[in-house]
């Protein structure tokens, strides 16, 4: 019996992700004019679902549509990082005080998200690394159980993936510090002190909201 044949996602769904994933990983930088035809060819579709996907893309604010010239992937702007910023201090050093006492089941779980990053940041896989970063920080929110921050938190995922992936390629030497922060809070998860956890956040999410104001070199 041949089995059954697998079914590709509808040709819009194919050049969404194609897109987007191009511009959270830097394929597509940011001022990078993209333009219907290439895209149509790229995901080998016609044009009509490529203007179906930027409507979406344009919409979550990663580009912007010009009529007949194309579509312009937006840069990551400082505000946007502080904004991000911002939501994620309130949302993470609240879950991080939470968090406290930590169940074993989280720790083993940070303990192995982190030992993952680590490898990809050996084999500077930089867009892994950044997917790996959230789910580390995404894990601590979650242990909380309150579905609606947890939602909220989730909704920060690709803002944040971009931000981490541009990060890391403009301060490649950061990586480092980012595996040292998190071995921090870990362990102060691991001690029961939630004010220890919640000041490494701080300093950790923190230092972004410096790279916005142009403090960091």
């Amino acid at each position: 019996m041949n089995p059954a044949p697998v079914r590709q996602p509808p040709a819009a769904e194919r050049v969404y992700t194609h897109v987007k994933q191009g511009v959270l990983e830097r394929r597509y930088e940011g001022g990078t004019l993209l333009t219907e035809g290439e895209l149509a060819e790229a995901a080998g579709v016609s044009r009509t679902p490529v203007r179906e996907a930027l409507l979406r893309l344009e919409a979550e604010g990663l580009i912007r549509l010009y009529p007949k010239k194309g579509a312009l992937v937006l840069p990551v702007s400082a505000q946007e990082i502080a904004d991000v910023v911002e939501t994620r201090l309130l949302v993470e050093e609240h879950a991080v005080r939470k968090a406290v006492p930590a169940p074993p089941g989280l720790l083993e779980r940070l303990e192995a998200l982190l030992a993952r990053q680590r490898e990809q940041a050996v084999a500077g896989d930089f867009a892994a690394a950044s997917v790996t970063d959230r789910c580390f920080h995404a894990e601590i929110v979650r242990s909380g159980g309150n579905e609606i921050l947890s939602r909220l938190y989730d909704q920060l995922r690709d803002r944040q993936l971009r931000m981490g992936v541009a990060v890391m390629h403009s301060h490649p030497d950061r990586i480092a510090k980012t595996l040292s922060e998190h071995q921090e809070i870990l362990e102060a998860l691991r001690s029961g002190d939630p004010e220890a956890a919640a000041e490494v956040v701080n300093r950790h999410v923190g230092w972004f909201s410096h790279l916005a104001r142009g403090e960091v070199r």
